[in-house]
């Protein structure tokens, strides 16, 4: 039998754990339901996989954090003790996650305590992932991979000749839940350290921070803001309501705001002074990173705040050209960062499996992303969708 998947509990995106410090003080006893949806095709049925999913989970829970492990998050100056203390006694549990076939589907349901059930999603994008693409040529995978991972690191450096910029180029790796495999990440995330250290600043996998000696990247989701729809406030003011409680948690750390739980003109309308200048920028991840990133700096202008104090950091799709290219237009005027997935860790010359895990539902009541892409929206009550756009003035696609 194959070495399991999961090589450590530390192998997950960062701002899983930034956000599940910040539920586990502010809201323990949230429900949650995740569903895992695939948005593409696939070469064969995802169904296929159903026994050795089942496999990889069993195994997922009967992990536990190491004291390395431990160690490592209490290092992190935003990590606080009790939380350490919690993951030291925590297990995932296997009756909070479902997964069967229908038909060539396969369905995956995680449900229970949110601060049992959020951690999931993560390790199974990425077993998923790791499972599907064993059945495609290795080698030939590898030796594309490689091939375009040369041409990257090459471009990078041609990109040195470049005018010099007010503020610096920097990307960092967010590919865990999609990677080719947890070796080529290994790969990728080593030779850009060694080979471009000048640009590449970080990941967003704790687990290979800790092994290489590199910054873990990450700040929020949109399951930390989708929450507070359910959270008793009025919900016109979840935003506020989720970045005030965000700043009283990280008291001026993990500085980042995400902006597009319900799209970035209804964000802006919350993101008054205050927030403005208690966040240190803004993170993309829907809708054209041009037409955001400008009503970012017109936001910041009209607030007589210096653009250049701030950063913008996109995360939706990228490769290196793309943000090549939206650092050339924004990097005179304010900072920039770019969270580079899938075209760093799965472009082996292979077709990417578009899938995801999301909140579908906190404390029994449907929670909802209002994308600024269409498609990229996931919500099953049609009705509680309606009423956020309505509440939002948020148009449909």
């Amino acid at each position: 039998m194959s070495q399991p998947i999961v090589r450590s509990l530390l192998e997950t995106d960062l701002y899983k754990f930034t956000m599940w410090q910040a539920l586990l003080h502010g809201h323990p006893n949230s429900h949650t339901e995740y569903e895992f949806v695939c948005r593409n095709a696939t070469v064969y049925p995802l169904a296929e996989l159903l026994p050795e999913v089942e496999r990889e989970l069993d195994h997922l829970c009967s992990m536990s954090f190491t004291d390395d492990e431990l160690a490592y998050l209490r290092s992190l100056r935003y990590i606080k003790s009790d939380f350490v203390d919690f993951l030291t006694v925590f297990r995932f549990q296997r009756k909070f996650i479902d997964v069967r076939a229908d038909g060539d589907t396969l369905v995956i349901h995680a449900a229970g305590p949110q601060v049992h059930v959020m951690g999931f999603e993560i390790y199974v994008l990425y077993i998923v992932n790791e499972l599907y693409f064993r059945r495609f040529d290795r080698e030939a995978a590898l030796a594309e991979g490689r091939a375009r991972l040369g041409d990257k690191i090459a471009a990078l450096k041609a990109f040195g000749a470049e005018p010099a910029r007010r503020n610096p180029f920097e990307f960092s790796d967010f590919g865990t839940r999609r990677r080719y495999s947890s070796a080529w990440q290994d790969e990728v995330v080593q030779r850009l350290a060694r080979e471009v250290p000048q640009y590449f600043k970080g990941t967003s996998n704790v687990y290979l921070a800790m092994k290489f000696g590199l910054v873990p990247i990450g700040t929020m989701a949109h399951e930390y803001m989708q929450s507070f729809q359910a959270f008793g406030v009025r919900l016109r003011d979840f935003q506020k309501a989720s970045l005030e409680a965000w700043v009283q948690e990280y008291r001026g750390d993990l500085g980042v705001a995400l902006t597009d739980v319900v799209g970035m003109d209804a964000f802006l309308d919350d993101f008054d002074l205050y927030f403005a200048k208690l966040f240190d920028g803004l993170r993309h991840d829907s809708g054209d990173p041009v037409v955001w990133g400008e009503k970012a700096l017109a936001h910041y202008g009209a607030l007589r705040i210096d653009a250049n104090t701030k950063r913008l950091v996109f995360s939706d799709g990228l490769n290196l050209q793309s943000a090549m290219a939206l650092y050339r237009h924004f990097a005179d005027r304010i900072m920039t960062g770019f969270g580079i997935g899938t075209h760093l860790t799965n472009d082996v010359g292979l077709t990417p499996l578009n899938i995801v895990m999301k909140l579908v539902c906190c404390n029994g009541q449907s929670v909802a992303k209002l994308s600024d892409s269409p498609g990229k929206t996931l919500c099953k009550d049609e009705t509680f969708l309606a009423y956020l756009r309505q509440v939002f003035n948020h148009p449909a696609a």
